[in-house]
């Protein structure tokens, strides 16, 4: 299995440190398993770029930041996406833009929608090793209600219908 028998312990501790304004050290959670490995490796080296060693590690302050803070999300959400996002049937993608690992298999999430999970991977800053940098729920076009934004805009408007209004 690639994510470790401890990961899920470790993601979700990650993500509590975060939240709690913390910044979590390094921890490898899992590997890439060997097709995934050298299917990237494959696709990295026809672009010029160096094998990674296939150790995934984790920090989680970006996918707090943007799964948990701007998705609203759980923390069981985002855990439930990585997991699916480290498949045995995930493949390995080089863009552009990152490497990822996708689940072409698609999941029930709590929201009612059919997605697949990516999980999107920095290579670079420690190479040869590669960080979970963020995961990505595709197809999410229901998502969780956000409490602290329905507030925010609320205190939003208000601000404005006072700013806008005559004084007396």
């Amino acid at each position: 299995m690639p994510l470790y028998s401890n990961a899920e312990k470790v993601i979700r501790e990650h993500l509590e440190l975060v939240r709690l304004g913390q910044k979590p050290l390094r921890v490898t959670i899992g590997e890439l398993s060997r097709g995934q490995l050298d299917s990237l490796n494959e696709q990295r080296k026809k672009a010029g770029f160096d094998p990674l060693n296939g150790l995934i590690f984790f920090r989680g302050m970006h996918v707090h930041k943007s799964r948990i803070l701007e998705d609203c999300y759980t923390v069981d959400d985002v855990v439930d996406q990585i997991k699916s996002a480290f498949s045995e049937a995930s493949t390995a993608h080089l863009s552009p833009k990152m490497s990822s690992l996708r689940n072409p298999v698609p999941r029930a999430d709590r929201y009612g929608n059919q997605v697949r999970d990516e999980i999107a991977l920095e290579c670079f800053a420690n190479h040869p090793r590669a960080e979970l940098f963020s995961v990505i729920p595709k197809g999410d076009s229901n998502k969780p209600r956000c409490p602290q934004k329905a507030e925010g805009l609320q205190l939003e408007a208000f601000a404005q219908e006072i700013a806008t209004s005559p004084p007396g």
